[in-house]
C-alpha cells in the first residue's frame, strides 16, 4: 500500500520538475517524438538530484561519462547526492518508522522459530513420537531459513525489498495456521519447514534494508536495534509459550495461535506503512514516469537493464560458495555466528537439562529462564547511542564519511573472551546446591556476546564488501541456520549422553579457539581486503 503512495509521489515529482524546467527554458523537455537538442550539447542533464546520462546516437559524451554499449540509444536515470528519491536522504523520522516496522516483522518471524520449544513434551505425547523426533519442529524451521536465504537477496534485487517482505510474510501466515491445525506429525513438520522458508526473506535481507537507508555512521546506531530484533524473538517466544503450554485452559497449540496473532498484526502494519527502499528500483519507477510524461521511450535505469532473477540467482549462488571457500573474513565470521546460533537454538532443548531437571522447575519457569539472555541482549542494545557517538568522533563529524571496517570489530573484540567464560561458568556451576541465579548470570553474559558479535560481524561484512555484502550475508545466513538445524537434532542425545557439564565444556573449548578471531581480523583485515577480488577498495 505504501509503495502505491510512493509511485504517486514519484509521478507528482516528475510532473512538477518537468513543469519547472519547461517554465525556465520556455520549451517542453523531450516532447513526444522529439529529440532533446539541448541535451545533445551536454553530456548530462540534472533535474533535482536525478542525473540523466544521454547515450543516444550522435551525442558526444565526455571521457568520464562515456556510455557502455548497453546504454547506447538510452537516457539513463541515475541518482546524485541530495536526490530526495534516495532513501538515505529521507527524513530521519520516516526512516526510524521503517526500521520500527521492519524490526516488528523480524521479531515475529524469529519468534515463530522458538515458539514450539516449550511444547516439546506435550506435542510429542500428542503425536506419539519421541522428544528427539519432536525437535524437528525447530530443526525444520531452521532448515527452511537456510534453504531460502540464497534466494531472498537476488529476488529482492529484482522485484524490490517490499514485495519480498510482504508476499513471503503472507505465505508464512498460511503455514503458521497449517502448523496450528496439523493433525499428524508429518503435516506439522512440513508446515514448519515452509514457515522457515518464507521467514528467510525477512531474516536474510533486513541488513540490506538498513544499508539502503542509512550511511556508515548512522548504521552504528541502527544495527544494534536490528540485531536486537533478530535475537529477541527466539528468546521472548519460550518465555510466553512456557506459560501458555502449562496453562490447563489453553494448551500447547496456543503457542501457534499466539504466533499467528502477532504475525498477522505485523503483516497488516507492514502492508500499510512499509515503503520500498531499494534505490535502483525507485529510479526505475522514475524512468517509467518520465517515459509516460514525455512520451520518450529512451528513458531507462540500470535496474531495467540489469540481469534478470535467474541470472542473479545463478551468479549469487556461485559467488556465495566462492565467498565461503576463498574469503577468510566471511569464513571466520561465519563460523563464529554458526557457533552462537547453535548455542542459541540448542538451548531451546538444552534448558530442560540445564534448569528444568537440575532445579525441578515448571515448564513456565523454564521458559522464563530465557529472559536472562534477552536482558543481556537488551543491555548491549542500550549501548547504541555510545557506539554512534564513537563513530561520529572517529570520522571527525564529517557528514557522509566512511567508517573503517575494523572500527566495527570493537564490540566483538571486547566480548569474544566472555563467550568461553560464560559457557564454562554455566556448565560447571550447574548443580542443585548452587543458586540458579548463578547460571542465569552466565546466560545474561551470553546475551551480551550474542548481540555484540551479530552487530560487529554484519557491519564488518557490509563495510568490507559493499555491493557484494548482500551475497556474503546470505551465504553466512544459509550456513549458520542449516548447521544450527542439524545441531538441534543432536541436542537431546548429547545432553543426555555426556551430561550438561561436558556438553558445555566442549562448546566452551570451541569458543575459546575462536575467541582471538575478531582481534586477528582487526590486525590483518586490511591486508585480506587488499588481496580480495570482491572487497571494497581500501
Amino acid at each position: 500500500m505504501w509503495s502505491l503512495r510512493q509511485r504517486h509521489q514519484i509521478r507528482a515529482q516528475v510532473n512538477r520538475e518537468l513543469r519547472q524546467r519547461t517554465e525556465s527554458t520556455d520549451k517542453p523537455l523531450l516532447a513526444p517524438g522529439s529529440i532533446d537538442l539541448e541535451g545533445t550539447r551536454h553530456p548530462s542533464a540534472s533535474l533535482n538530484g536525478t542525473c540523466w546520462f544521454h547515450g543516444a546516437a550522435g551525442v558526444q559524451n565526455s571521457d568520464e561519462e562515456q556510455p557502455s554499449s548497453s546504454t547506447k540509444g538510452h537516457i539513463l536515470v541515475k541518482s546524485e547526492p541530495g536526490d530526495p528519491l534516495n532513501p538515505q536522504n529521507w527524513p530521519l523520522i520516516s526512516r526510524c518508522k521503517n526500521i520500527a516496522i521492519l524490526s516488528f516483522l523480524i521479531f515475529v518471524q524469529g519468534w515463530a522459530g522458538a515458539s514450539e520449544s516449550m511444547a516439546n513434551s506435550a506435542a510429542s505425547s500428542h503425536f506419539h513420537v519421541s522428544q528427539v523426533a519432536q525437535n524437528l519442529d525447530t530443526a525444520m524451521y531452521l532448515f527452511g531459513i537456510g534453504s531460502g536465504a540464497p534466494f531472498a537477496g537476488p529476488l529482492s534485487e529484482t522485484v524490490g525489498r517490499n514485495p519480498v517482505y510482504l508476499i513471503a510474510t503472507f505465505c508464512y501466515l498460511f503455514f503458521v495456521f497449517g502448523s496450528a491445525m496439523a493433525t499428524n506429525f508429518g503435516g506439522r513438520i512440513t508446515c514448519r519447514y515452509f514457515v522457515g522458508l518464507f521467514s528467510s526473506a525477512t531474516l536474510a535481507i533486513n541488513g540490506s534494508s538498513v544499508r539502503d537507508q542509512f550511511r556508515d555512521v548512522k548504521r552504528a546506531f541502527v544495527f544494534p536495534v536490528i540485531a536486537w530484533a533478530n535475537v529477541i524473538g527466539p528468546l521472548a517466544a519460550p518465555v510466553a509459550s512456557g506459560w501458555l503450554v502449562s496453562s490447563p485452559s489453553l494448551g500447547w497449540r496456543w503457542a501457534d495461535w499466539m504466533t499467528l496473532i502477532i504475525s498477522g498484526v505485523a503483516f497488516v502494519v507492514a502492508t500499510l506503512f512499509l515503503p520500498e527502499t531499494y534505490l535502483p528500483l525507485l529510479l526505475d519507477w522514475k524512468a517509467k514516469e518520465l517515459r509516460r510524461a514525455t512520451g520518450d521511450l529512451r528513458f531507462t535505469s540500470e535496474h531495467a537493464m540489469a540481469n534478470n532473477f535467474l541470472h542473479r540467482l545463478k551468479h549469487n549462488a556461485k559467488l556465495g560458495i566462492t565467498f565461503y571457500r576463498t574469503e577468510i573474513i566471511v569464513t571466520v565470521l561465519g563460523f563464529y555466528l554458526l557457533l552462537l546460533y547453535t548455542l542459541l537454538f540448542t538451548s531451546l532443548s538444552g534448558f530442560d537439562f540445564i534448569f528444568k531437571d537440575t532445579y525441578r522447575l515448571s515448564t513456565g519457569l523454564t521458559g522464563s529462564c530465557f529472559a536472562s539472555i534477552a536482558v543481556g541482549s537488551t543491555v548491549f542494545t542500550l549501548s547504541a547511542p555510545g557506539l554512534y557517538s564513537w563513530a561520529r568522533n572517529d570520522t571527525e563529524h564529517v557528514h557522509g564519511a566512511h567508517v573503517e571496517p575494523e572500527f566495527r570489530l570493537w564490540p566483538a573484540i571486547v566480548t569474544a573472551p566472555m563467550l568461553p567464560i560464560c559457557l564454562f561458568w554455566l556448565g560447571w556451576t550447574n548443580y542443585p546446591r548452587i543458586s540458579i541465579w548463578c547460571g542465569l548470570g552466565a546466560c545474561f553474559v551470553f546475551g551480551v556476546v550474542l548481540t555484540a558479535f551479530y552487530v560487529s560481524s554484519y557491519e564488518y561484512i557490509i563495510d568490507s564488501y559493499g555491493e557484494h555484502s548482500a551475497i556474503a550475508l546470505a551465504s553466512v545466513t544459509a550456513v549458520r541456520y542449516l548447521a544450527a538445524g542439524g545441531m538441534v537434532m543432536a541436542t537431546r542425545p548429547m545432553y543426555s549422553g555426556i551430561g550438561v557439564h561436558w556438553t558445555l565444556t566442549i562448546m566452551g573449548c570451541i569458543a575459546a579457539i575462536l575467541s582471538p578471531a575478531p582481534l586477528l581480523l582487526w590486525r590483518y583485515g586490511p591486508k585480506l581486503r587488499k588481496k580480495s577480488e570482491y572487497a571494497k577498495d581500501p
